[in-house]
C-alpha cells in the first residue's frame, strides 16, 4: 500500500473558492500533504474566508498567502510540491499564465491541472459570449503545451449541487421553473465531492498524463425535464414549465448586457 511519504505533495490555487474547497478536502482525505495558495486575509475579508482558512489549518493544510503576480514567491512554493491544481474562477483564467511561467522556472512539477472542470471545449458549439470564455481556456492550454509541462485537462461537466440549485431554486417558494430550449437535451450532473475525489485520483494515474479526462458516468446523465420531474416526485409539488426558446437564447446572446448574459449562459451551457 502506498505510504504517506510517497504520495505527491499538492498545491491548490483557488483552494478557498467554491470548487477549490472540495478539492482541498479530497486531497487531505487521500493522505496528500496539501498546500493552498490564497489571497491574504485582511480586515475587510469576509467572515467565511477567515473561517475556511481556520478550517484548513485545523486539518493540516499549509496556507501560503499571496497574489498571482508574486512570481518569486510562487516559484519557491512550487519547489516544495509535486502537483499543481488550479480552481481559480473565470475572471482569473488568464492569470494562470503566471502559474505556467512559474512552473517553467521551478522545473520540478510532475503534473499541472489548470482550472477547467466544465464542458470539454472541443465538443461544444456555444453562443458567442461563452465562446469568449472558452477561448481563454484554450490560450492557457496552448501555453501549457508549448511549455511542455506535464498536464491533465479535466472536463467535469456540471457541478451537480450548484446547478440543481440554479435550475430548481429549492430554497425559494415558487410555482414555476424555467426550461431552456425543449428541456430534453441531456446534461451530465456530477456532485462536487465526486469531482474532487476523481481529480485527486487522476493525478496519480500515469494514463492521464498529457490527456483530456472527461467525467461522464451514465447515472449522472439527465435532461432538465427529467430533473424537474424527479424533484416533483420527491417534494410532491407541481411546477409550471416556462420555456425559453432557442430563438430567445440567440437574441440574448446579442445583448450588450454581457454580465447578465454571461451568468445566464453559465447556467444554460450544458443544454446548448
Amino acid at each position: 500500500m502506498e505510504g504517506e511519504n510517497t504520495k505527491p505533495k499538492i498545491l491548490i490555487f483557488g483552494g478557498t473558492g467554491y470548487l477549490g474547497k472540495y478539492m482541498v478536502k479530497a486531497s487531505v482525505a487521500s493522505g496528500h500533504k496539501t498546500f493552498v495558495y490564497a489571497r491574504p486575509v485582511t480586515q475587510n475579508s469576509r467572515t467565511s474566508k477567515v473561517e475556511i482558512h481556520k478550517e484548513f489549518q485545523g486539518i493540516g493544510v499549509t496556507i501560503i498567502e499571496g497574489e498571482l503576480d508574486e512570481h518569486e514567491k510562487i516559484v519557491s512554493v512550487l519547489k516544495e510540491v509535486d502537483v499543481v491544481i488550479s480552481t481559480v474562477a473565470y475572471p482569473q483564467f488568464l492569470d494562470q499564465l503566471k502559474i505556467v511561467d512559474a512552473i517553467k522556472v521551478a522545473g520540478n512539477i510532475k503534473r499541472f491541472l489548470p482550472s477547467e472542470f466544465g464542458c470539454e471545449e472541443s465538443r461544444v458549439r456555444p453562443l458567442p459570449p461563452f465562446e469568449a470564455c472558452l477561448e481563454t481556456k484554450r490560450i492557457v492550454r496552448r501555453a501549457i503545451e508549448a511549455a511542455q509541462i506535464p498536464y491533465t485537462f479535466v472536463s467535469a461537466n456540471l457541478c451537480g449541487a450548484y446547478f440543481v440549485n440554479v435550475l430548481l431554486r429549492p430554497s425559494e417558494s415558487h410555482d414555476d421553473v424555467v426550461v431552456y430550449g425543449s428541456g430534453e437535451a441531456k446534461a451530465v450532473f456530477n456532485y462536487e465531492e465526486d469531482i474532487a475525489k476523481c481529480t485527486i485520483k487522476v493525478i496519480n494515474d500515469p494514463r492521464t498524463c498529457n490527456r483530456i479526462v472527461i467525467y461522464r458516468p451514465q447515472a449522472s446523465i439527465i435532461s432538465q425535464l427529467e430533473l424537474i420531474s424527479l424533484w416533483e416526485q420527491k417534494t410532491g409539488w407541481s411546477f409550471k414549465r416556462v420555456h425559453v426558446s432557442e430563438e430567445e437564447l440567440v437574441k440574448l446572446s446579442e445583448s450588450k448586457n454581457f454580465d447578465f448574459l454571461f451568468n445566464f449562459l453559465i447556467k444554460l451551457f450544458a443544454f446548448i
